[in-house]
């Protein structure tokens, strides 16, 4: 199982599943981050937190712990 943190810098993944529960989960999904999206990683910020990444053609910042629950291929 790949994590989105585990995605290198310029590279598109496909979302497999978001884990989680509760509001943290929601708000993953509200950004519109489920399953089947393709996201871009951008950059990663110098301390790695959070993520740049691209979703649906915008760009987004991620936290490192928000990363950890999206499963990807």
């Amino acid at each position: 199982m790949r994590k989105l943190i585990d995605a290198k810098v310029n590279e598109s993944v496909k979302v497999v599943k978001v884990h989680g529960e509760g509001p943290i989960k929601r708000r993953i999904m509200d950004m519109g981050i489920v399953k089947n999206t393709v996201i871009e990683i951008r950059k990663y910020a110098p301390l790695m937190d959070p993520i740049e990444i691209s979703v649906r053609g915008y760009g987004l910042s991620i936290r490192i712990k928000d990363a950890e629950m999206i499963e990807i291929e």
